[in-house]
Formats: C-alpha cells, structure tokens, sequence
C-alpha cells in the first residue's frame, strides 16, 4: 500500500512538471510568434495573441496602452506593413501552481537596442494570451546619469503632469 501511495505521489508531481515544462514552451511558441507577427505586419495575428482587456506599458512614461487604444495607435504602422521587430535573445517563464497564468521576463533585440520586456500571460479558453506587457530600454549601470541628465527637463515636467492627476 506504501508502494502503491508513493507512486501515485511521484506520477502525480511528475505529471505536474511535464505539464508546466510543456505550457512553458506553448508559451515561448505564442510570445514568438506574437513579436514576429509584428514584425510582419499581421495586425490580426498580432492583437489575436492579446486578451481582451490587455495593456501594453510601452518604454514613455505616457504609454500606459488598454488594448483598445494599443490597437487604435498601432494601426496605422501595421497598415504601412511594418510595425516593429523584436527578437527575443532570452527569455524566462513562471508558472503559477494553478496552471492558468504565467509572467515572464526576456531581454529583446530591437531597433532601440537591447530591451526588455515582461508581462503576464493567461490561459484563456484553453489558449495562452498577453494580458500585460511592458517593455522597457535596458540602460547599462555606467550611462544612467547621462541618460538621466538627457531627460531630467522632461521628467519634471511629466512629474507635475502626473500629480496633477
């Protein structure tokens, strides 16, 4: 009976981990092909792979997308038939121990250098999509205070925009 309840627990705990390993690489699929549909211009492709109620935090401090106005904004450069192109150089997924969310992080490379983006996927009817993303530049440790200095006259005046609100 001892023999029988450990295996029961192992087949348990194994089945579990084959489950999360394969939901990690549904997911590495999705946020590929999410970024390549970008790439490519697939409008429908793209916000297809986004819930409905998504937000995308874009690397301004102003960009803070509903899926809605993401759509509306991003439209005219997917109709020019090039949005952006991020290829991702490495990325990390968690899940949680239900099985039905996950977050991530990954560093990308893009027109604006190396990024990174992070964000939180969700299992939606049986298919994985981005409900919350947010991309940011990576800025190396010894340029922060030229970078800071570049932009300190345009974070003071957002600063007063944003406690105005």
């Amino acid at each position: 009976m001892i023999r029988i309840s450990i295996f029961l627990l192992f087949l348990s705990i194994s089945t579990t981990i084959l489950s999360q390993n394969s939901d990690k690489d549904v997911i590495d699929a999705m946020l590929v092909s999410w970024h390549k549909a970008a790439a490519e211009a697939y409008f429908d492709a793209y916000f297809g792979k986004m819930a409905d109620d998504a937000v995308f935090i874009g690397t301004d401090a102003t960009e803070n997308w509903q899926n809605i106005a993401f759509r509306d904004f991003s439209k005219p450069y997917f109709d020019k038939g090039k949005a952006w192109t991020f290829t991702t150089l490495e990325r990390n997924i968690y899940m949680d121990t239900n099985g039905d969310t996950a977050w991530f992080d990954e560093h990308l490379k893009t027109q604006m250098g190396i990024c990174r983006g992070s964000g939180v996927v969700k299992k939606i009817n049986g298919i994985w999509k981005v409900k919350h993303y947010v991309l940011s530049i990576a800025i190396p440790n010894e340029n922060v205070s030229e970078i800071t200095a570049i932009k300190k006259k345009w974070d003071s005046l957002q600063t007063l925009k944003m406690l105005k609100n």
